[in-house]
């Protein structure tokens, strides 16, 4: 984004209302705040969340789970999650659609706020369309 000058058309677009998808990195860049972010690294922001970058761990640490996800269905929904980050403070107008256990605490993975999703799984390496839909509707509307 740098290398093409899109972080300042793109940071227009997200502030004009223009319907934004982000998963996994795609939530980084997309939330207000990261932690344990890299020395120079630039987000878009938009979405009132705090995030922490490699939250579940490193590589290894990479793992699936199945989420109660009742915004996309009654049917669990298999979830993908590389190196992935978690939401550590969701702001007002931000509804948590899904979160994830971790040593007692329950972790948000999955936000919307206004034209603004985004997940900290990747929906797209499974055959599971409910995200993206469900995103397509949001634009359609």
């Amino acid at each position: 984004m740098r290398a093409f000058d899109l972080l300042d058309p793109l940071r227009e677009r997200i502030a004009d209302g223009m319907p934004t998808y982000g998963s996994c990195a795609g939530m980084i860049l997309l939330a207000n705040k990261i932690l344990d972010a890299a020395a120079g690294q630039e987000n878009l922001g938009g979405l009132d969340v705090t995030v922490r970058r490699n939250a579940f761990g490193r590589q290894v640490d990479s793992f699936e789970t199945d989420l109660s996800v009742p915004v996309w269905g009654s049917d669990p929904m298999r979830a993908v999650f590389i190196r992935a980050p978690w939401i550590e403070h969701v702001g007002e107008g931000v509804e948590v659609l899904a979160s994830v256990e971790r040593n007692g605490a329950a972790h948000p993975v999955a936000v919307r706020q206004g034209h603004l999703l985004a997940t900290s799984f990747h929906p797209e390496v499974t055959a599971d369309v409910r995200v993206h839909k469900y995103f397509l509707e949001q634009v359609c509307r």
